[in-house]
């Protein structure tokens, strides 16, 4: 497999994991949006279709995504598992992991910080079971939100949108709520 280079923003070079040859770890750097979308999905839709079971996504380069972008990863989860496959997401920095979070995929996909958590998440099919670590262990965490007062509940912390009043909620690490 040999690196991808997709409108000069968007690099993709594929590395094997283990022994496994139907396990694939794609590096991704540069941008994912409506410009580059297509053709990502083209590409990974081809290495999807020549019988790769396993996609890691490491994406510790790529700076940003767009909802178009999160829309070519649900797609790829839709065409794996119609196939019987799996994929997982890591590395994923704080901004893009801000547009899954708004947007509510992390509830779809399996996102772990780093390789081996990844690779965890595939075997286990557990979506959280490999994400959560010791510093996150208030979640799941139920709180109220700091505007309307709403009984709320999340697993991890990141910025949310409160299901009652619409407002933007921040939870840190530690399980501090506070308005955006």
């Amino acid at each position: 497999m040999e690196e991808i280079t997709i409108k000069d923003s968007l690099k993709i070079s594929p590395m094997q994991v283990g022994d496994a040859a139907d396990t694939v770890q794609l590096v991704l750097n540069g941008y994912l949006d409506t410009y580059n979308s297509p053709e990502f999905q083209s590409h990974i839709n081809t290495l999807i279709n020549t019988g790769i079971q396993c996609i890691i996504f490491n994406c510790n380069g790529l700076n940003y995504i767009s909802s178009t972008g999160i829309g070519a990863f649900t797609a790829f989860l839709k065409l794996m598992k119609s196939k019987k496959g799996d994929m997982a997401l890591f590395g994923l920095q704080k901004k893009v992991m801000e547009v899954f979070q708004l947007l509510g995929f992390t509830k779809f996909f399996k996102i772990a910080g780093d390789l081996d958590s990844a690779m965890l998440l595939l075997k286990s099919g557990n979506v959280f079971e490999a994400s959560v670590t010791k510093k996150e262990s208030v979640f799941p965490l139920i709180f109220q939100c700091p505007h309307c007062e709403k009984k709320l509940k999340t697993a991890k912390s990141g910025k949310f949108r409160c299901s009652g009043c619409k407002e933007v909620i921040v939870v840190d690490e530690n399980g501090k709520v506070e308005q955006a």
